[in-house]
């Protein structure tokens, strides 16, 4: 849900080509990207060339294999289409280097001419122009000479973009950080002053050196502004107090919260965010100019993220709301200026993500149709490009969970076709790329949810198919990218859940397991990482419960357990999390269901109790979420199934009857038919269970818990063989596609 990165991943940061004559040149700028550290304010923004990361690694510059001018070899050929960026070192050596030459111009015939820099370390650019200086030229000749549609080099001059590391021009350090700004479309005076910031202010007393600054910085400005009486020179002290006062806030949101983040102290940093908020909100937003607004709204959404991070809900969106509040005038006073739409839209989908995490649904959706919104302007100068369409992706399938959640499956299902549209459109462009093809897998993902809520499992498993495939081939293409690890993991767990709901339990249960294991996997390489935590629990819990159904109960209640240890941290941690909660009942539903089938009446009862308390609220809240709607009438059935009172197991089961009636769409789920079943046999209605059984049948659902609730009543249920035909046929076509 969180808005992503609108350019593509590549394996490689950048690919450093250079002579080996220049190879202490290459070494030094190797290390010297690979070890920096990006200042953590800036880690996370979106620019042209995609999400700011934390480090540049890795870099390329190994060529032991090139076996000619011409003949690049194979690895050095996939290093550059799989690399970002190109870097040339640039030197009179390097510029009669037939390798160095055909690295740019292979470079350049991918299409990746402007992610082109130069680093010059000796010589003089353009100097075969100048008569008699001719051997001091540092650039080679595919650098100076545009390329003619069949990539064949031209007399037509161009200008790389270069950094000068040499003495008296920008200078080692300023010119590795000129590259850096480059490779990350940063600006460089903002990088610099990072830089800066970062390496004169230390560890020690970060936490109350910062407030006392501040409070000296600011009462110091006053005494010069009192100081001073000329009216000239005291708007100049007030906007030099004020840009003080701005930095230094910066710096506390920047530096000093990374470093209390990395030595836990979330105690001080929340009082650090609070503090420069109440400094922010106290500001005037007249008299100012755009950039300074731009540089606050920049920093209150970052106070807001570093909130959500922490699961403070309510004041992240306090913030996001005021960050809000100073973009749309900037974005409003200058609609064809793309970077003000988009940071704009960006802090609409914020809002809505928060409101989605707390199941206030509709005004998530609102948030997320504004920024749809500001993207859809069709005067944007960037309206038709990829990483605008891809963005656009992200906001349809926002939309398309929120109507999911709201029970209008319709509605989703268009926004999830528009989806799936799009990333088509996207990943038919052009070369692979990475975020389009992961997009792609995610639009089918929701087609088979809302085919499975409409009762088309064959359609279901087809969708769940296809994003499986695809995601199994991004993460085989880049085994080390977790992220894409946790897109397989999660789409394999639903698959196996799907699977297991035709019938296919082996098949679930080994689909499920590798689930629990690449999630354990990604646990220990990131212990924190909430998202991971919670893939474990979910899946670990789901495959208990095939585990319970075919009769395995030791394995059953150990992961289960597991589940249930991760879900309650999860909870405390972060109570408003709705999505946490409900999953958190639904384990205890299912170790409840452990407990029954061992007789344990008493712990299962606690546990179905335990369970109501949360899907009660949550139902109230989210009356048409259907895995909610569905734990909750499934804690009802089973509460009916322990009780010994007659008329109370009665009205609980008609009360789960009245529930289904509550349903909107998507009547034909057949997890929903499944407990409309127990609830009429258990009734004693076995005339009206019996088309709802037929139904099923029809669907091909074959449950494992439905097959023993139906032999237990002696019904007849056979394989439906012309479903398993259809299943097989519907898989085949969409994994060719």
């Amino acid at each position: 849900m969180t808005p992503a990165s609108v350019m593509p991943v590549f394996r490689y940061r950048a690919f450093i080509s250079y002579s080996h004559q220049d190879k202490s040149w290459a070494g030094w700028l190797h290390k010297g990207l690979e070890t920096y550290a990006i200042p953590k304010r800036l880690v996370g923004q979106t620019t042209a060339a995609g999400a700011v990361p934390a480090r540049l690694t890795p870099i390329f510059r190994d060529r032991d294999e090139l076996a000619s001018a011409t003949d690049l070899g194979r690895k050095v050929n996939e290093a550059l289409a799989q690399s970002a960026n190109l870097i040339v070192i640039c030197s009179p050596r390097s510029a009669s280097s037939p390798w160095v030459n055909a690295e740019v111009l292979a470079f350049r015939r991918m299409g990746h001419a402007d992610r082109i820099f130069c680093l010059i370390v000796d010589g003089e650019p353009n100097a075969s122009d100048m008569p008699g200086r001719e051997a001091e030229e540092c650039f080679a000749p595919a650098l100076r000479f545009r390329l003619d549609r069949d990539g064949q080099p031209t007399t037509e001059h161009t200008e790389p973009i270069a950094a000068d590391a040499r003495t008296g021009k920008d200078g080692k350090t300023n010119a590795k950080l000129k590259l850096i700004a480059g490779m990350l479309d940063l600006g460089f005076d903002a990088l610099k002053q990072r830089e800066l910031q970062r390496r004169t202010r230390r560890m020690a007393v970060l936490a109350t050196l910062a407030l006392i600054v501040m409070t000296v910085t600011t009462a110091l400005a006053i005494a010069a502004l009192i100081a001073r009486h000329a009216a000239v020179v005291a708007s100049q002290a007030a906007e030099r107090r004020q840009k003080q006062a701005e930095d230094l806030v910066g710096f506390m949101l920047g530096d000093l919260n990374d470093k209390l983040q990395q030595v836990s102290r979330l105690d001080i940093m929340e009082t650090v965010d609070n503090q420069a908020m109440n400094y922010f909100q106290s500001l005037p937003t007249t008299d100012v100019t755009d950039a300074a607004l731009a540089q606050r709204a920049k920093a209150l959404k970052k106070i807001g993220i570093v909130r959500m991070e922490q699961g403070h809900l309510p004041a992240a969106l306090e913030s996001f709301q005021a960050a809000l509040k100073l973009a749309t005038p900037l974005a409003d006073a200058m609609p064809t200026d793309s970077s003000r739409q988009f940071s704009a839209a960006e802090i609409w989908a914020y809002i809505g993500e928060t409101y989605w995490y707390q199941g206030q649904l509709r005004a998530a959706q609102q948030n997320f149709e504004s920024a749809q919104k500001v993207l859809q302007h069709t005067d944007l100068p960037t309206f038709n490009t990829p990483q605008l369409q891809y963005q656009l992706t992200m906001i349809d399938n926002n939309i398309g969970h929120v109507l999911e959640a709201r029970g209008l499956l319709d509605e989703a299902t268009i926004q999830y076709g528009n989806m799936l549209t799009l990333c088509r459109k996207l990943v038919g462009t052009g070369p692979e790329q990475t975020q389009w093809e992961a997009q792609l897998g995610a639009a089918h993902n929701n087609l088979g949810k809302v085919a499975l809520m409409r009762g088309d499992l064959a359609t279901a498993v087809a969708e769940y198919t296809a994003d499986d495939t695809i995601e199994t081939a991004l993460s085989a293409r880049d085994p080390q990218n977790n992220s894409q690890r946790e897109n397989m993991l999660t789409v394999r767990g639903i698959l196996g859940r799907t699977l297991a709901l035709t019938g296919d339990i082996k098949t679930g249960m080994r689909d499920l397991q590798e689930a629990v294991d690449l999630a354990t996997q990604l646990t220990k390489v990131d212990p924190k990482n909430t998202v991971f935590q919670e893939d474990l629990a979910l899946y670990a819990s789901q495959s208990g419960r095939l585990q319970r159904l075919n009769g395995v109960l030791p394995a059953a209640r150990a992961l289960t357990a597991q589940s249930l240890s991760i879900f309650l941290a999860l909870t405390k941690q972060d109570p408003a999390n709705t999505d946490w909660q409900r999953e958190f009942a639904e384990v205890q539903l299912e170790q409840a269901e452990q407990s029954h089938a061992s007789d344990q009446t008493d712990a299962a009862h606690v546990k179905v109790q335990t369970a109501l308390t949360i899907l009660v609220p949550l139902r109230s809240k989210q009356p048409d979420d259907r895995a909610t709607l569905l734990a909750a009438i499934d804690a009802k059935l089973l509460l009916a199934a322990m009780t010994n009172d007659a008329q109370t197991a009665r009205q609980l089961r008609n009360d789960a009857l009245d529930a289904m009636k509550t349903v909107k769409s998507g009547r034909s789920d057949p997890r929903l038919l499944a407990l409309q079943v127990e609830a009429l046999l258990a009734l004693g209605r076995e005339a009206e269970a019996q088309p709802v059984i037929q139904r099923l049948w029809n669907s091909g659902y074959r449950d494992a818990e439905l097959l023993t609730m139906l032999q237990h009543e002696q019904i007849a249920y056979p394989v439906n063989v012309a479903f398993q035909k259809k299943l097989l046929a519907a898989t085949d076509s969409n994994t060719k596609k």
